[in-house]
């Protein structure tokens, strides 16, 4: 009887501890996965802050390049713009001993450069006072590099040993500096030491602040009165048009102009086709009693800048 109640007692007693210790191992085992989940979420965290980390050093980067890039070709644009804005007129002209440069000497006033865009490309021109010799351009800091010139093909007399001189002076690479105080001038060394200093003056697109426009116009080489009692004397043109092409598709009537082409120089043994950049005045520097034109080209309401000559033919 005695053996027969201890049996169950024994059952109940032993399935609590059975209980327990299955509690207790699954306890561990709970504790072991949350450990090695923390582990998990711990490298997770960590890997997603040092990616946080780098990107965001590589945005600061790039940020840093982008900002430099920008001021470098923020500061070209300003040179460039001041090179443009201003239409230079020769100083002087010193070879590498510092001594004159013998065929420039004399004509400096008339020995010019421009800098302009043409068809997307950045050109300049440069002329003793003949021909107009055009070259695209590439300019690195303050180094000038120009590729050979399209002139063209006047015979230029005492002026070709001039004409020559410059465009070996103005081809390949030189150096520049400009001081812009209360005259803008540039100062240009070029690969054999010959020095060329430029005053500017602003061109009529920075001091009118308009947009030119692009107008042909061929100049007769005779001259006539400016008024039938006048002695004064007027250029004679003529409008001309092209097309897309180059093909001249339109030639006006001659008339006198009764005003001035910046940069042009009238020469009586040629008949020449100009290409001129035209501004318009503010309305306030033209006369009240300017009477207009039939097509609104009255020559007091524009400022007319050379931009090349495109044509020259000899006279007869």
């Amino acid at each position: 009887m005695v053996g027969s109640r201890n049996k169950p007692t024994l059952k109940v007693l032993l399935l609590p501890s059975v209980m327990v210790v299955s509690l207790i191992l699954s306890a561990c085992h709970q504790e072991a996965a949350s450990g090695e989940n923390d582990m998990a979420e711990t490298a997770e965290d960590s890997e997603v802050t040092n990616t946080a980390t780098n990107e965001g050093l590589i945005s600061s980067i790039k940020s840093t390049l982008n900002e430099s890039k920008s001021t470098e070709l923020s500061d070209k644009e300003k040179l460039m713009t001041t090179l443009s804005h201003h239409r230079w007129t020769l100083v002087s002209a010193v070879d590498a001993n510092e001594q004159p440069v013998a065929d420039l000497a004399n004509i400096n006033s008339r020995t010019t450069l421009s800098f302009n865009q043409y068809q997307g490309q950045d050109t300049l021109s440069y002329s003793v006072g003949c021909n107009t010799i055009s070259a695209v351009y590439q300019l690195k800091g303050h180094t000038l590099t120009t590729e050979e010139g399209m002139s063209t093909k006047m015979s230029c007399g005492d002026l070709d040993g001039a004409e020559n001189t410059l465009n070996t002076f103005m081809q390949g690479s030189s150096e520049f500096n400009i001081d812009q105080g209360d005259t803008t001038v540039l100062t240009q060394v070029t690969d054999d030491d010959v020095t060329l200093v430029w005053n500017g003056r602003l061109t009529a697109q920075a001091k009118y602040n308009s947009k030119g426009e692009t107008v042909f116009w061929a100049v007769n080489s005779e001259t006539v009165p400016c008024e039938a009692s006048s002695s004064e004397q007027c250029l004679q043109i003529k409008p001309i048009t092209y097309n897309n092409q180059g093909i001249k598709i339109h030639e006006g009537e001659w008339r006198v102009f009764f005003g001035e082409i910046d940069g042009y120089q009238h020469d009586s043994k040629h008949e020449e086709v100009l290409r001129l950049q035209r501004y318009a005045l503010n309305i306030d520097d033209v006369s009240e009693t300017s009477e207009p034109t039939k097509d609104d080209t009255a020559d007091e309401k524009y400022a007319y800048i050379l931009d090349a000559v495109i044509e020259s033919s000899v006279t007869e």
